[in-house]
């Protein structure tokens, strides 16, 4: 009996060696398919990224990482080595680690810090090409809804030079009714209220997306009589381009208007607000309403039409005022309306 339990412990003992010998085996296996594995993926400059909302990272009591974090160690460094570097000096791969960062991020200075680095990549034209075909213009838009204004800001700002590029405006486009109601929602005169405005300047410039602006032109108006200099300019270039449109002077011309709008043709207005409301009531006083829309601009009294160009509209009164302005392109401007 006695025999046997020593038979049947060097029996476990050999199936016990068998079994770390296996192990020392694989793991030489596994050690030697991850480092080519870690090689590879260094080489093509791709990374791994849990995304948010998925099953894995719904797992209750479990930290979320991806692969990269277990095999590229150094992967926390190469991130904050491209944070520094200079707009000029990014490269392609450089584009696509950043926009996997802005993902997977949980530190909200970290996603600020990498939209501002975007931002500056996106003022290059090559840039704004491969962030587009990185599908990075949808991730970035998507912090336009962060609980953090700072990260909105610098969202907007992103965004407003990837929309220089007028491909980058077709995926854009559906972003305007989410930066309007930013800029309804926002305190007056922010920071956050400008960078929107600054966006819609640039989706405003040419006809193609204005109309999507059309329901808004009240919103603009009531913000240009409480907003600082700053801002009054930044609407009078959207409400410029808009107005330079035809097809949309008859929604402009019928939108409710503040009746202290008549306040800022002022020799106290700023020259630059005031040379831009005069270019945009330029442009409304070269359109002619055909008979139907007259018989309704008649019956709105609170209309723009009827605020600024209507028979009974101050502005009539205050426009000789301005021939005395110290400023020679206001009185050009001036005397080009009155005549």
């Amino acid at each position: 009996m006695g025999d046997d339990n020593v038979v049947s412990r060097l029996g476990s003992l050999k199936a016990l060696f068998g079994i770390v010998a296996g192990a020392g085996a694989s793991y030489g296996i596994y050690k030697l398919i991850f480092d080519r594995a870690a090689v590879n993926r260094k080489q093509s400059a791709k990374s791994a990224t849990i995304q948010p909302g998925c099953l894995m990272a719904k797992v209750s009591g479990f930290k979320v990482v991806s692969k990269s974090d277990h095999l590229n160690p150094s992967a926390d460094t190469e991130s904050s080595d491209v944070l520094s570097k200079s707009a000029a000096s990014l490269e392609p791969r450089h584009l696509s680690m950043l926009l996997s960062l802005l993902q997977s991020s949980p530190n909200p200075e970290e996603r600020r810090k990498v939209l501002v680095t975007l931002g500056n990549a996106a003022a290059f034209t090559v840039n704004q090409d491969l962030l587009r075909e990185f599908g990075g213009l949808h991730i970035i838009a998507g912090f336009l809804s962060d609980p953090s204004p700072e990260i909105q800001v610098q969202t907007l700002n992103a965004l407003n030079n990837l929309s220089m590029n007028i491909c980058n405006q077709e995926q854009l486009k559906i972003y305007v009714p989410s930066v309007m109601q930013m800029i309804e929602m926002s305190p007056v005169n922010s920071d956050l209220q400008l960078a929107a405005l600054r966006l819609l300047t640039n989706l405003s410039v040419t006809d193609n997306h204005q109309h999507l602006m059309k329901n808004s032109i009240t919103l603009l108006l009531s913000l240009l009589i409480v907003s600082n200099d700053v801002l009054q300019i930044q609407v009078l270039k959207v409400l410029v381009n808009l107005s330079s449109n035809p097809d949309l002077m008859e929604d402009i011309v019928l939108a409710q208007a503040p009746a202290s709008l008549i306040l800022l043709f002022d020799g106290c207005t700023s020259t630059s607000v005031l040379l831009r409301l005069l270019f945009f009531v330029g442009n409304l006083h070269e359109w002619r309403p055909s008979a139907q829309v007259a018989e309704a601009l008649r019956r709105r009294q609170d209309s723009l039409y009827c605020v600024l160009l209507g028979r009974s509209s101050q502005l009539h009164h205050k426009l000789p005022l301005l021939l005395s302005h110290p400023d020679e392109e206001v009185k050009t401007q001036v005397a080009r309306l009155l005549t």
